[in-house]
């Protein structure tokens, strides 16, 4: 008995060895894995294309051996390919021996013909211009589309006889029964007008570049015309020449000119072009436009100019004619969504609304008198993805279960007979089939890199995992990896928001830690989600490494919480947010384990604003703070994003002015790093400068750097590795070993 337990205390012994052994051999995940080599990136699904047979859909394959893509052809009830749609080495241009390299392809509706992008020049954050090729499969013809110079937009008509594009602000079509090319516009001209695509502030703000969309039945095409004469030039010098270039664009800031808009329709059989009535007052957005089932019946969403009032309008399109269907309005501003949809039917359309608090999808009919509120609840519908008419059911995302997840649902368009189709907690992302028999789940949770799996949209039952990452996990495996941990905290006033917390793998409760904040804390946002963090989330864990907590909490003016609390920040934009985080900090300071004088803040964009925010009106809660790409005073950002928050500087100079970081430069306490790009086109490096200037003149030290000609994503090459190496440092010294460095106060 006594040798028995020896031997049992031995092996525990052992084993406890081996364990330390086993932990001890765990990597350190380092900045060159992330920013460099790539080493975590999450496989996907690329390239889908769902097939008018519902049986089939089809994807972007590499073929390794060719260095070219092939377009395969896949079984949806198995998931296992079946045939190559297209070889990629097939696809040379008449005259070439060498096969195009396309980015992205799409499919005539009766899927004998294919557009195929090629050599795709980005512009900004949604447009982007390419030379496009018509590939016939049956014949195996490649056949450029224009030789007239890259195009935008290229869009088979709904017969798939004709492609139409933009091009030099003005719009084209080509017959492919003979590619003769027509010009539809010929005013267009380079910062005055565009047809067929967005100006830079509808793209940012309204969240679409395209700027044209075909008739059902492939007789008409509606496009919008900006007329930008009367916005202001914004410059940005582009560095690398022996004289800097400029480059200009318009942007209308907050309470400046706006660019005239109109919507008109072009008719093919006719060649006759018609504007559409929207109205005398020209001081107005057309967010949206939309074809309904009728070819002859346009559907057009107009805004004033503080976004507070939306108005459906149903026009004729061979007259013009307008007829007013719904109008909502809001004491705020109303967010505009893609929901509106149409039914086959012709008599109703569903659209959403948070007209009872929270976003839900209302059933109308053509004349704009309502059916029935489809879905309610104190929860959101985050996105409507189409309405099965043949089965009456409809789907939509929701945070039914949770403001901190994504699911997917199913339900009758009477709002009865819910189903919840996605099981797994965490994070989905649906691409559903068109005849929604099919979806593929894009899944994350915050501890599950990304999965795909294709399932039947009946029952969400899983037919196949077509990704599901496995090497990656086997990888993460053998680092240190300091998983999320969520928490709740409530503000003076009882508010409860929600968090994460990274720790340190060897967390020791007895010891004080300090903190950094992430914040990005902008309208209808969210930082705090049950997802995959991807490189944020690992470069966190370098800084656990190093002895440092991590924490991001959702401050009120954040999504998917409902209308209240998305906008009590109304008109006083960055007021509440601030204190939320100024609170949140103090709340992490109070606890046994965190180090209040080493509390830290961090944020990109809005994030970086906060970050500004915190330095100058938290009276040195925050020891330090980096600011990235920051706006440093709304009256520098643009209109439609500021002033629906805002209203205009002319309205409502007090929000502008009481809440901007330029105000209370003298009041800086902590160290700042302050990192901008100069080729900004989004949040202008002149917000920096800005700041830059009122800090001297409080004679107040900070850190700054700028990366030339970078947008505001400031990245590109070694620019990743090189910003995050820096921010790592200025932690060190400032946060982690603050003894290395004095305070600047």
């Amino acid at each position: 008995m006594h040798i028995k337990l020896k031997t049992n205390l031995l092996a525990a012994v052992l084993l406890c060895f081996a364990l330390v052994a086993q932990a001890q051999q765990k990597k350190d995940i380092t900045l060159e894995d992330i920013y460099k080599n790539g080493a975590f990136r999450a496989e996907s699904v690329y390239g889908v294309n769902w097939m008018k047979d519902g049986q089939y859909y089809s994807s972007m394959v590499p073929d390794e051996q060719n260095r070219v893509y092939d377009i395969v052809k896949y079984n949806v009830t198995t998931g296992k390919p079946v045939s190559t749609i297209i070889e990629g080495e097939d696809l040379k241009p008449e005259g070439s021996n060498t096969p195009i390299q396309f980015d992205d392809y799409t499919f005539s509706s009766d899927e004998k013909k294919v557009l195929f992008a090629t050599e795709t020049e980005p512009i900004y954050r949604r447009s982007s211009k390419a030379n496009f090729y018509v590939y016939d499969i049956s014949t195996k013809k490649l056949t450029e589309l224009s030789n007239g110079g890259k195009q935008l937009y290229a869009t088979f008509s709904p017969d798939g006889k004709r492609v139409a594009f933009a091009r030099d602000n003005n719009m084209f079509f080509v017959d492919l029964s003979n590619m003769k090319e027509t010009q539809i516009t010929t005013d267009g001209k380079l910062n005055s007008i565009i047809n067929g695509y967005s100006d830079w502030v509808y793209e940012e703000e309204f969240s679409f570049a395209q700027g044209f969309h075909w008739a059902p039945d492939g007789s008409k095409i509606a496009f919008y015309t900006f007329d930008e004469t009367k916005v202001p030039e914004y410059n940005l010098q582009m560095w690398g020449d022996l004289y800097p270039q400029d480059y200009r664009y318009k942007y209308p800031k907050a309470g400046e000119a706006n660019s005239t808009v109109k919507v008109s329709v072009y008719n093919l059989n006719n060649g006759k072009t018609v504007k559409m009535d929207t109205g005398s007052e020209t001081d107005i957005y057309i967010p949206r436009i939309k074809w309904t089932q009728d070819p002859n019946l346009l559907s057009i969403q107009k805004m004033n100019r503080l976004q507070n009032t939306l108005e459906i309008l149903h026009a004729n399109a061979t007259t013009g004619k307008t007829d007013l269907v719904l109008r909502e309005t809001d004491k705020a501003y109303i967010d505009v969504t893609d929901d509106l949809t149409y039914l086959q039917d012709g008599k109703h359309f569903i659209h959403s609304s948070e007209k009872d608090g929270y976003n839900h999808l209302y059933l109308y009919k053509m004349d704009g008198k309502l059916v029935r509120q489809i879905t309610d609840g104190n929860w959101e519908v985050s996105e409507f993805l189409g309405y099965d008419e043949k089965n009456n059911r409809l789907y939509y995302m929701s945070t039914e279960v949770s403001p901190l997840q994504r699911h997917l649902y199913s339900i009758s368009s009477k709002g009865k007979h819910k189903k919840r189709l996605s099981e797994k907690p965490g994070t989905h992302n649906i691409n559903l089939s068109p005849d929604f028999k099919y979806y593929l789940d894009y899944y994350t949770s915050a501890d599950t890199p990304l999965v795909v799996s294709l399932h039947t949209a009946k029952d969400g039952k899983l037919i196949k995992v077509l990704e599901d990452n496995e090497e990656l996990r086997e990888k993460l495996a053998q680092y240190d990896i300091a998983q999320k941990d969520f928490f709740t905290m409530n503000t003076a006033d009882g508010t409860k928001l929600n968090g994460w917390m990274i720790k340190p793998t060897d967390f020791d409760p007895n010891k004080k830690y300090p903190v950094l904040m992430f914040v990005y804390g902008g309208p209808g946002s969210q930082t705090v989600t049950d997802s995959w963090g991807g490189n944020d989330f690992l470069w966190y864990q370098v800084l656990a490494d190093k002895g440092l907590i991590v924490v991001s909490v959702d401050n009120r003016g954040t999504g998917a919480r409902g209308a209240d609390f998305k906008k009590l920040t109304y008109a006083n934009l960055g007021k509440y947010e601030i204190q939320d985080q100024i609170e949140a900090a103090k709340w992490l300071g109070k606890q046994p384990f965190v180090d209040a004088d080493r509390i830290g803040i961090w944020g990109h964009s809005f994030g970086g604003y906060m970050t500004l925010l915190g330095l100058t009106k938290g009276d040195g809660v925050f020891r330090a703070g980096i600011s990235v790409a920051p706006v440093t005073n709304w009256r520098f950002y643009d209109s439609i994003y500021t002033e629906r928050y805002l209203k205009t500087p002319q309205e409502n100079p007090e929000g502008y002015d009481q809440n901007s970081p330029l105000m209370f430069a003298d009041k800086l306490k902590g160290d700042l790093l302050l990192i901008h790009g100069t080729g900004d086109d989004n949040v202008h490096f002149q917000n920096s400068v800005e700041m830059e200037d009122a800090l001297i003149a409080a004679n107040k030290q900070f850190d700054s750097f700028y990366y030339p000609n970078r947008n505001h994503g400031i990245y590109g090459g070694n620019t990743l590795l090189h910003r995050f190496t820096m921010m790592t440092n200025f932690l060190e010294d400032h946060l982690i070993h603050p003894e290395k460095a004095p305070l600047n106060q």
